[in-house]
């Protein structure tokens, strides 16, 4: 096993994410995100918005999120994370956000698999139920006791109200901004794919799938599974869909098991998913642990309703 190869490797792939994927996404949805609140369009979205999503413990901006992630990318809800701790929504909010993002499916791995069998308005439409479910667990259970008051520092005041600016000049801060955060997502990313390629040459993913196929068996799982979650765990969604494409195009896997299993595989709750989120700001990082169990509950009630639909 050659250690430094494999972490060169993971290397290599991460500065690929950021620089082809996470970077593009999250300019374009900043600079957007910028633009709309200079103009006062965000404003009014988030107080028309906030009071249909309060009873999930979410806010006006949490609808910015879940649009994003369903309809865009993994990586697009970074922008409205980072924003929405600077803007200084309180900590159980974020918390709540951050667990409706873990739980919901991400748009980069529901659209590629639509042509190949995937019910995409189904898997939307439940990755919302799911969303706003774990929004509400954390919210009224785990993230109970974290302070429902917004921090707002002097110098961040001025963020509630639209601030008319020039266009360069939003281009120009929020790209900056938005490339601080991608790049902010390298060491975690580099971490997670270097722990995966030192696994699979340490032969423990075919070492845990031979363990696994007895309890498969029993639980009348198919095996075929064991494989994409595994990767899907410790590499990430777009790592999952690579793996998942293969196995349809050669006929292991069937459209069912696909659409069964959409609800437990198909989320942001991974490795390299849970790095890039906790890119967003310190105070995102500290309310995860809070999150993480809310998204936890949005994502089996998710496999549980597509379980029991396919």
């Amino acid at each position: 096993m050659n250690i430094i190869e494999i972490i060169m490797s993971a290397g290599r792939s991460s500065v690929d994410i950021a620089l082809y994927t996470l970077i593009p996404v999250m300019v374009v949805m900043m600079v957007m995100m910028k633009y709309l609140e200079s103009v006062g369009v965000l404003a009014k979205i988030v107080n028309v918005a906030a009071p249909l999503l309060k009873p999930f413990g979410l806010t006006g901006l949490s609808l910015f999120a879940l649009i994003q992630l369903n309809f865009v990318s993994f990586a697009a809800p970074v922008a409205t994370l980072a924003m929405m701790e600077k803007k200084g929504v309180s900590d159980r909010h974020l918390a709540a956000t951050l667990a409706m993002l873990f739980a919901m499916g991400q748009a980069n791995a529901l659209y590629p698999l639509a042509p190949l069998g995937l019910h995409w308005l189904t898997a939307v439409l439940l990755s919302i139920v799911g969303g706003l479910a774990a929004g509400a667990a954390t919210w009224y259970l785990f993230a109970r006791k974290l302070a429902i008051k917004e921090v707002i520092s002097a110098e961040d005041a001025a963020v509630h109200s639209p601030q008319k600016e020039g266009l360069l000049s939003i281009i120009n801060g929020a790209g900056g901004e938005s490339i601080r955060l991608a790049l902010g997502a390298v060491p975690m990313l580099i971490l997670s794919l270097t722990v995966v390629g030192i696994l699979k040459s340490a032969g423990a993913i075919s070492l845990l799938e031979q363990m696994l196929s007895p309890v498969m068996h029993a639980l009348n799982i198919p095996t075929v599974l064991i494989m994409p979650a595994l990767v899907k765990c410790l590499a990430g969604g777009t790592a999952y869909l690579g793996v998942t494409t293969e196995l349809l195009k050669g006929g292991h896997m069937s459209v069912e098991t696909l659409n069964a299993s959409a609800g437990w595989l198909l989320q942001t709750f991974d490795l390299p998913g849970v790095g890039i989120m906790l890119g967003a700001g310190f105070r995102v990082a500290r309310v995860a642990r809070f999150a993480i169990l809310g998204g936890l509950i949005g994502i089996a009630l998710r496999g549980i309703l597509h379980a029991v639909i396919y």
